[in-house]
């Protein structure tokens, strides 16, 4: 019998919370890990933008943001993590969703990120929120192979989506 889990709340980060968020992703597999004084400034510094979903205070999902400097429209994920208890509940769109949902992203009309190339998980789940907010998606070479990663790292392909409307974001909490 499985143990039932609580509901899973969203909030925004706090800077307590960095070492955590650090050791949820070095638990995930296929996430590039950052340091945990990375965490720890997004903990704080780009709290507003980033968004943290916790059950039985456990973190289970990591979402982890900024706006661009020069592109005021624009939410650039840089991060989602959700651990395996908190798969199939739909955490990283709620994530998006929540960021987008606050004050500090009135402006918001686009989203980028980039994805390698073999990352079925993330092109599903972008290409989910872009059918979800009604929005384009288009996508480019960002950082290539050969030209940027000395042939250490996949291509990264430059994702964007939009322009949406402010009031179609919470489609994707839905």
């Amino acid at each position: 019998m499985k143990a039932t889990r609580g509901p899973t709340a969203i909030r925004k980060p706090r800077t307590g919370d960095g070492v955590r968020v650090w050791q949820l992703i070095r638990q995930t597999p296929g996430l590039d890990d950052n340091s945990l004084y990375c965490n720890l400034l997004q903990c704080s510094h780009f709290a507003s933008t980033c968004a943290i979903a916790e059950s039985d205070n456990q973190i289970v999902g990591w979402m982890s943001g900024y706006i661009p400097p020069h592109q005021q429209s624009t939410l650039f994920v840089w991060q989602i993590c959700v651990s395996a208890v908190g798969q199939r509940q739909g955490l990283a769109k709620k994530l998006i969703a929540d960021v987008l949902a606050r004050q500090a992203s009135s402006q918001i009309k686009h989203i980028e990120c980039t994805i390698t190339e073999c990352n079925a998980a993330s092109w599903a789940l972008f290409r989910s929120i872009a059918h979800k907010l009604d929005a384009p998606i288009a996508q480019r070479i960002h950082f290539s192979r050969d030209a940027h990663f000395d042939h250490l790292h996949d291509s990264e392909f430059a994702v964007t989506i939009g322009p949406f409307h402010r009031d179609t974001a919470a489609r994707l909490a839905a």
